[in-house]
């Protein structure tokens, strides 16, 4: 098992696929994902436009739908929901599908969907991820960042790092085999901040957007470490379902 780390969608090859890409949006699209999925939402579908989300939702009962769009860290007009994952409660979501667009996460998503296994890792499902690597070692493994409009995002690359830190402590070994210096990297800044995730957050650029919009909850939601035990799963280009 070869693992890679990239910071941007953009970053990734062209011409080739892994056997198991890792989209990552800490702040907020996979952290949102995995909350909604572990509340009891039936699925999530994303979308890189919010006109094709709003055109595809139209066809499904408005008791059975919830649309969720973002743009610059809030709530698009028109939608039930921003991308809050505090607003994924279980009276909400239960039974309904979430129909989710986001400035970085859902692009991300759309990158890599071709990829053999698609999966969304955020902190608080780390080590769920890490379990299913460890248990299936698939060959080749992209973790990659959605980055802020193609650009480096710190909680994105610890993320990466933590479910790297994970899966090492998994095979008992020193060597997990990391593909890229990035790899190595990301590792290297989890270790360091590991006890200190929050404040990590809070520093990072998207944290201060964040904060700007009054998002102190939803950073202190992200920044948790395994607190959720549901591993979201592609089942066609772009539905994520919770592996059972």
């Amino acid at each position: 098992m070869k693992l890679f780390v990239f910071h941007t969608p953009e970053q990734t090859p062209t011409d080739t696929r892994p056997d198991c890409a890792i989209a990552i949006d800490v702040l907020r699209a996979t952290t949102t994902v995995a909350t909604a999925l572990e509340a009891g939402a039936e699925a999530v579908q994303a979308f890189s436009s919010i006109e094709q989300l709003m055109q595809v939702s139209e066809a499904w009962p408005v008791e059975k739908r919830l649309r969720a769009g973002e743009r610059g860290g809030a709530k698009v007009q028109g939608c039930d929901l921003g991308n809050s994952p505090l607003d994924c409660t279980v009276d909400r979501v239960t039974g309904r599908r979430l129909f989710l667009s986001t400035t970085n996460g859902t692009r991300c998503l759309e990158r890599i969907q071709s990829a053999q296994t698609v999966l969304t890792a955020a902190l608080v499902n780390r080590a769920t991820v890490s379990r299913y690597l460890h248990r299936h070692q698939p060959e080749t493994v992209w973790l990659v960042g959605s980055g802020w409009e193609g650009s480096y995002s710190l909680e994105d690359t610890v993320c990466a790092g933590a479910v790297l830190h994970h899966l090492r402590q998994l095979m008992d070994t020193e060597h997990v085999i990391t593909g890229n210096d990035e790899a190595i990297a990301a590792l290297a800044l989890y270790e360091q901040w590991q006890s200190r995730l929050l404040d990590l957050l809070s520093a990072a650029s998207h944290g201060h957007r964040l904060l700007r919009l009054d998002g102190m909850e939803d950073l202190k939601y992200c920044a948790q470490l395994d607190t959720l035990d549901v591993l979201p799963i592609q089942t066609e280009p772009g539905l994520l379902v919770k592996q059972v």
